[in-house]
């Protein structure tokens, strides 16, 4: 509904919605209200799931916001900015979700399957956190995956190796199960592919695959996001092994 509250500007006539919304009567559409850089991010983050980084221009974020490119950059300076804002809103989403009084555990265990999913619907995401190390949204992330570890009693000198192990594990299978699911049409079979490569494994050369060819049905049944936990609780388990191990030296 609009509520129709019209002024005049320089001969050009202008209508006010319920919502706040400025748009020019008889014009193109195009918003004449401030835009907020909230809104900027949060358009950004919507072409950026749907067409990647290469998606993401000042043209396409301003037909999206029906606006002029010129009125973006008000507010961000360029696309680098915003692929650092859009992610540091996924990241700090994530963060926002585990819980304060978590044991120190559980809030890595939250915090690393939070990315994971995270990863998967914002694939562009896992690209922005394997760059510059000094990006506050990696630091947030590094600092929730590593504090725990001196409460969990791993002695200090240990910390970076364990505290690095978890990030890696984190950004480095996050992105390769959304790279693998967005390798394949919509639709796809994922048993029948995960069949067809566990079919190719069984198949290898007992002499030079033994690896491969033992745990080829484990490939066809896995759950990726139980896969992926996994790993956590193997490094977590060292962690805890490690610490109780420094407690009884």
């Amino acid at each position: 509904m609009l509520e129709w509250r019209s002024t005049t500007q320089s001969g050009t006539s202008f209508h006010k919605c319920q919502d706040g919304t400025v748009v020019r009567a008889g014009g193109s559409g195009r918003r004449a209200d401030a835009l907020t850089r909230a809104r900027i991010v949060a358009a950004a983050v919507a072409i950026l799931d749907e067409d990647g980084e290469a998606g993401l221009t000042f043209r396409a974020l301003a037909a999206r916001l029906a606006t002029g490119p010129g009125a973006l950059y008000h507010h961000v300076a360029g696309k680098e900015e915003l692929l650092a804002a859009g992610t540091d809103e996924v990241v700090s989403a994530v963060l926002a979700g585990v819980p304060a009084a978590a044991e120190p555990r559980e809030a890595v265990r939250r915090v690393a399957l939070g990315m994971f999913d995270a990863i998967d619907v914002h694939p562009w995401v896992g690209t922005q956190l394997s760059g510059a190390l000094a990006q506050p949204a990696l630091l947030q992330l590094f600092e929730s995956l590593g504090a725990p570890l001196q409460e969990l009693g791993l002695p200090a000198g240990e910390q970076f190796a364990a505290g690095s192990t978890l990030l890696n594990h984190v950004l480095g299978a996050a992105a390769q199960n959304a790279a693998n699911a967005r390798r394949h049409a919509p639709g796809t079979d994922r048993g029948a592919v995960l069949g067809n490569v566990a079919d190719l494994w069984a198949s290898l050369d007992p002499q030079r695959y033994p690896y491969l060819r033992r745990v080829a049905q484990q490939l066809r049944e896995h759950d990726d996001r139980e896969q992926f936990l996994a790993g956590v609780d193997l490094v977590l388990d060292g962690v805890a092994a490690r610490a109780r191990s420094a407690r009884g030296a």
